[in-house]
């Protein structure tokens, strides 16, 4: 006989089976038995906690042969059908598959009609959220005023998607996420059940990893039983999901805590030969110090030892550090982890982030304690402050003007002077003539158009960064720089940090399908620089004989200038 998976098999078929929901189970059982059901349910909750089956219990007490009863009888021809997906009044409908108007039409169309084959109609519709705006409105007044033999049971993920119109006609229930301790029994008892031998720390894991969805949990379960030779081990479960043992998080903490930076990047690079993610493996560090700040502030918590398998080793371990260093740790691996979405180097931040929370950790006056590796957190703080050095000196070259790509000056005429006049320069350094001219441009016109897609992608790739940049303007576009000008000083020197700026020119490498830079500036220094070009006196170029060829070169120069600008642009002065 083929295998058939744990979750499946053991699926809840009655109320007393469903785990962790006794708050729900409970309510439903009292209005059947008190023949106080409504017309339609909303069960919300996380994914694997009971849903789906807690409908199918329902639709089964209702048009079971020896009930309505608190419990079906799973026995009768109504209840093994209904179980088996056999009768036609029991429909179960997948919303993500089925979200149009014209399914949801053609329920509404049939639920006038009597059932053939048990005693009620029950509608199931699962991922309810999913359907389209023109589908709930099609829904709304059948499920305000159903015939009396129909039923509406909607289960969802996510309610906030559910229009407020459909909620207020349902009565809501809130599955929860099952608790460590409900778990644990119910996987001891399916392995029981199925004669599978399993160690306890290994169960416990299983238990954690699911995080709070049961079917989860059975999957892993499966999974674990299919791999293992003999009895399910801790290290059989690491080893199928990828994760990392407690004992090898104790001796990277150990390394944070003596700053042994060396150590510490040697086994994160085991762990990446051994297949591990990085960005699993910055989740998992996450909440290993979570559970010891939760253990060094609320030690005897019950949610705590529930999560907890060996209390007293977290314990020794969390006594090295205050709750003050384990919340830097946290936060400062928390951006990492945020960053890692947008990286093709994980790993490269993965060992950033351990170099961080292990380069000093301040005592509880403030002061950085200094542990036995010093030198070379000494030696990785010079090269960061090297390295702020050289793009700071980039970024001024840059806003003087200068083309880093280009090796070449520019070239002068040989038997000329040309003195060209330009907008002075302020704070930002720039020649803003360019600028000036590229104001108007079809490409600046272009990028303003593009300017509302540009700060909506900012915002999804970091929203503190948008914050800051909504508040300039693009004033002008130029070949491959973006030219934004800013009234407060604050937004501009926010937005030109280094590891902000990176984000932006991202963003606009991205919209404008090329490697574009960021330039900014005060929006009065351009408008101070617009008006000095309007009200500018017309330009003179002066002509400079450098080669003692006289009055023969002068007149070559004379027309050489009419040709190039024209007549009414060139005015002839005798010394």
């Amino acid at each position: 006989m083929a295998h058939i998976a744990l979750y499946r098999t053991w699926r809840s078929q009655t109320f007393r089976d469903v785990v962790g929901q006794r708050h729900i189970t409970q309510t439903l059982q009292n209005s059947l038995r008190e023949n106080r059901l409504t017309h339609a349910y909303l069960f919300n909750g996380p994914r694997g906690t009971g849903k789906t089956s807690t409908a199918k219990i329902l639709a089964k007490a209702i048009n079971c042969l020896n009930g309505p009863s608190e419990e079906p009888c799973n026995q009768c021809s109504a209840c093994e059908r209904i179980t088996e997906g056999a009768v036609m009044d029991v429909v179960e409908i997948d919303a993500a598959s089925n979200r149009g108007v014209e399914e949801i039409r053609d329920i509404r169309d049939k639920v006038k009609y009597a059932p053939t084959e048990v005693r009620q109609k029950v509608y199931i519709i699962d991922e309810v959220h999913m359907l389209t705006t023109e589908a709930f409105n099609a829904l709304l007044k059948t499920l305000e005023e159903p015939p009396a033999h129909v039923m509406f049971i909607l289960a969802t993920t996510e309610p906030h998607k559910i229009p407020a119109t459909i909620i207020s006609r349902c009565q809501r229930f809130d599955f929860r996420r099952v608790s460590m301790e409900d778990e644990v029994g119910r996987l001891q008892y399916v392995c029981d059940q199925e004669r599978i031998s399993i160690d306890k720390e290994a169960l416990h894991y299983i238990a954690r990893l699911s995080d709070g969805g049961m079917r989860d949990a059975l999957s892993l379960l499966d999974q674990a039983a299919s791999f293992a030779t003999g009895e399910i081990q801790l290290t059989d479960i690491l080893s199928i999901t990828g994760g990392i043992a407690s004992d090898q998080f104790k001796r990277l903490v150990t390394y944070i805590k003596e700053q042994n930076l060396g150590a510490a990047l040697e086994l994160i690079d085991t762990f990446m030969q051994e297949g591990k993610s990085a960005d699993k493996c910055i989740e998992n560090l996450i909440h290993y110090f979570r559970d010891l700040l939760m253990v060094r502030m609320v030690p005897n918590s019950p949610v705590i030892a529930e999560r907890v398998f060996d209390m007293a080793e977290l314990k020794e371990i969390a006594s090295h550090f205050t709750p003050s260093e384990m919340m830097s740790m946290i936060e400062t691996l928390n951006h990492y982890q945020s960053e890692m979405k947008y990286s093709v180097q994980p790993q490269t931040l993965l060992e950033i982030a351990i170099m961080k929370i292990s380069g000093g950790h301040r005592g509880s006056d403030g002061s950085v304690e200094v542990g036995a590796r010093q030198p070379q957190g000494d030696l990785f703080a010079q090269m960061t402050q090297r390295m702020k050095q050289l793009e700071d000196q980039l970024a001024l070259l840059v806003k003087s003007g200068v083309s880093v790509a280009s090796g070449e000056s520019a070239k002068q005429a040989p038997a000329a002077k040309v003195a060209v006049a330009s907008a002075p320069s302020k704070k930002s350094g720039l020649k803003l003539d360019p600028y000036l001219k590229a104001s108007e441009s079809p490409d600046t016109k272009t990028a303003l158009m593009k300017w509302s897609q540009v700060l909506g992608d900012v915002k999804e790739k970091k929203i503190t960064v948008h914050a800051w940049f909504v508040n300039g303007d693009l004033v002008a576009m130029l070949d491959d720089v973006v030219l934004v000008a800013f009234k407060n000083d604050m937004h501009r020197n926010t937005t030109e940090k280094p590891e902000n700026k990176v984000i932006i020119e991202q963003v606009l490498s991205s919209v404008f399908g090329k490697p574009m830079r960021l330039l900014t500036l005060m929006r009065k220094e351009w408008d101070d620089a617009k008006s000095e070009a309007t009200h500018a006196p017309p330009e003179e170029m002066e002509l400079v004989a450098e080669d003692g060829r006289g009055n023969a070169v002068k007149e070559e120069w004379i027309s050489e200038a009419i040709q190039l600008f024209g007549e009414d642009l060139v005015t002839i002065k005798e010394d």
